[in-house]
């Protein structure tokens, strides 16, 4: 590791990390001289029983929009289990309106999945071990220095590695840009006593946005991200958990009928964090590394496998002579992904806000947008297309 130098480095072996690497593999002629660069590996590998338990079990649940689906399919990556999201069921507690999303409005066989976090690492790590990739593993390693011509990566045990371009993947946005929202989130599973197949529900509260999505463990699960006030969701957590799911049922509605949790309860504190620029010389940021979303409509992943997408493309001419300067093609990648990244970041910071103000006339305004996007296909059929494939939808 001292002395070689590569193309290009990845800093951090997540979900969007990964999906670049065997992106840039297929777009280069030596997949060697890509190198991932992840953690310390594990002491004992688990066996694929352990490890398919453990994806049935863990409360880390990813949603994955109708184009991370195609794009995994293309990479060999696709997760599984996996639960199908077919429609998208949008109220507002307390108020008139809603929207329903259904596949069959776009021509798809369903509109997204939700798979455990240890699935979609899973297959995308056994499809980085067929690739040929360069995988290092390097505990703390981050952009030490920069020279003229690349950018030496040190690790924590000082061992380096030279490349042309670094990528920073993984890790909180340290952008320019941040919004607290005095949030946290509920994340835990439930079982639903009339569940609805195929069916994920996003219902704005006063207190945040409560999401419940089809969970890959049993027909009948649901994962739950329930978005409300700190002290509120410290008070959930620690809640029996008879008393738990009674206050989760009364706040979301009958749709399901009785919700009972089933799983452990975390909190997370939300927040957004974005870089104003994803390049700065030869280090790129992609992902949670360029930006930090607020998790309502579940477009964390999803924008940055798109990033992972836009900056393979972008780099593959560049990487047929990568001895030449990367600047142009990382000029190209920055200004492809202005658009996708700012309207997506906005949509995201916008709803949890704009249905929480407590102002009747904002509500009322909100739910009568949510009635006329479900009374009128083409007003809905941008927002949804965004949702499901991105900008370049």
């Amino acid at each position: 590791m001292n002395d070689s130098a590569f193309p290009i480095a990845i800093l951090g072996a997540g979900p969007v990390g990964q999906a670049l690497a065997l992106m840039l593999a297929r777009v280069t002629d030596d997949a060697s001289r890509i190198v991932l660069v992840q953690g310390a590996a594990p002491a004992k590998a688990p066996s694929a029983a352990a490890a398919a338990q453990a994806a049935t079990a863990d409360s880390r649940v990813l949603a994955l929009n109708h184009g991370s689906l195609v794009l995994l399919d293309t990479l060999g990556a696709r997760p599984a289990p996996a639960a199908p999201i077919e429609t998208i069921h949008v109220s507002q507690r307390g108020r008139l309106g809603r929207t329903v999303i259904r596949h069959t409005d776009f021509q798809v066989p369903q509109l997204g999945a939700v798979a455990s976090y240890p699935a979609v690492r899973e297959a995308l790590t056994r499809a980085v071990a067929g690739s040929g990739v360069t995988v290092v593993h390097a505990d703390g390693a981050r952009v030490a220095a920069r020279t003229g011509d690349g950018v030496i990566v040190r690790a924590a045990d000082e061992r380096e590695i030279r490349c042309s371009v670094a990528v920073v993947s993984d890790g909180a946005a340290t952008g320019q840009l941040r919004r607290e929202y005095g949030q946290d989130a509920v994340l835990t599973a439930v079982r639903a006593a009339r569940p609805r197949r195929g069916w994920a529900f996003e219902r704005f509260t006063r207190e945040g946005p409560l999401a419940l999505l089809p969970h890959p463990a049993a027909a009948d699960c649901y994962a739950v991200v329930w978005c409300c006030a700190p002290e509120r969701a410290a008070a959930l957590a620690t809640l029996e958990t008879a008393a738990f799911s009674r206050a989760l049922t009364e706040a979301f509605g009958d749709r399901l009928g009785t919700l009972d949790c089933i799983g452990e309860r975390h909190v997370a504190p939300l927040f957004m964090s974005m870089r104003r620029t994803q390049v700065d010389g030869r280090v790129v940021a992609i992902g949670n590394a360029a930006q930090t979303l607020h998790p309502v409509a579940g477009q964390g992943l999803n924008l940055g496998l798109r990033d992972a997408a836009s900056l393979a493309q972008s780099l593959a001419s560049w990487l047929r002579d990568p001895a030449g300067d990367p600047a142009a093609a990382l000029r190209e990648f920055a200004g492809a992904r202005r658009g996708d990244r700012w309207l997506t970041t906005a949509l995201t910071d916008l709803l949890p806000r704009v249905f929480t103000t407590g102002l009747a006339p904002v509500e009322h305004a909100c739910g009568l947008a949510l009635l006329g996007l479900d009374l009128a296909a083409p007003l809905r059929a941008p927002l949804a297309r965004h949702l499901l494939q991105g900008w370049r939808a």
